[in-house]
C-alpha cells in the first residue's frame, strides 16, 4: 500500500529521548464507512476497544476538537482511568486522534492517530494506528512498545471483528 503524503505526516511524530512510538496496521474486509461509523465514536471507544469497561464524556459533545473523555479501565490492567482530549476528527478523510491528559495510569504523554483507507483491493479497509508516549521509569522502550502494541492490535483485531460482522448484516439487508 502507497501511504499518501498528507497520511504519513499524521503517523509521524518527533519522539523524545524517553519515549517510544509504534504503528500497527489491520485490513478489514468491511467498506470504509463502516469502520468509521465505530471509530469515530470518540464518546464510544468501549464499543471495540474491549480493555475499556466505560466511558463518559467531561467536556464538550463527543465530536467537536476539545472535547474530554474519561474511560475507566477494566480490572487486572496496570491503570484505573485516563482522560483523553480529542485532538483531530477529520469525518472526510477519516483521521482521528486523541491524547492522554491524565489519569490513574502509567502512559504519560500518549498521542495515537487513526486513519482509514480504502484497500488496494476496493472492497475493504486498511486502518494504521499509530502512537508516541513515554517510556514509564522501570521500563524499557522495547517493554513498552510491547505493551501497548499489543492493547492496539487487541484494539483494531476487535474493530475489525465488530465491523465485519456489520457489514454482513448489511448485506444480508439488502438481499
Amino acid at each position: 500500500m502507497v501511504v499518501p503524503d498528507h497520511v504519513e505526516r499524521l503517523h509521524t511524530r518527533a519522539v523524545g529521548p524517553n519515549q517510544c512510538c509504534s504503528s500497527v496496521v489491520q485490513t478489514i474486509e468491511a467498506p470504509v464507512s463502516t469502520v468509521w461509523s465505530v471509530v469515530r465514536r470518540f464518546d464510544n471507544p468501549q464499543a471495540y476497544k474491549h480493555f475499556l469497561k466505560s466511558c463518559h464524556v467531561i467536556l464538550g459533545d463527543g465530536k467537536a476538537v476539545g472535547t474530554l473523555r474519561e474511560v475507566r479501565v477494566v480490572s487486572g490492567l496496570p491503570a484505573a482511568s485516563s482522560t483523553e482530549r480529542l485532538e483531530i476528527l477529520d469525518d472526510e478523510r477519516h483521521v482521528l486522534s486523541f491524547s492522554v491528559v491524565g489519569g490513574e495510569h502509567r502512559l504519560r504523554n500518549y498521542w495515537s492517530v487513526t486513519t482509514l483507507h480504502g484497500s488496494t483491493t476496493g472492497s475493504g479497509t486498511v486502518v494504521i494506528e499509530s502512537y508516541v508516549v513515554d517510556v514509564p521509569h522501570g521500563n524499557t522502550k522495547e517493554e513498552t512498545c510491547v505493551f501497548v502494541d499489543t492493547i492496539v492490535k487487541s484494539n483494531l483485531q476487535s474493530l475489525a471483528q465488530i465491523a465485519e460482522n456489520m457489514a454482513k448484516t448489511s448485506s444480508k439487508d439488502c438481499i
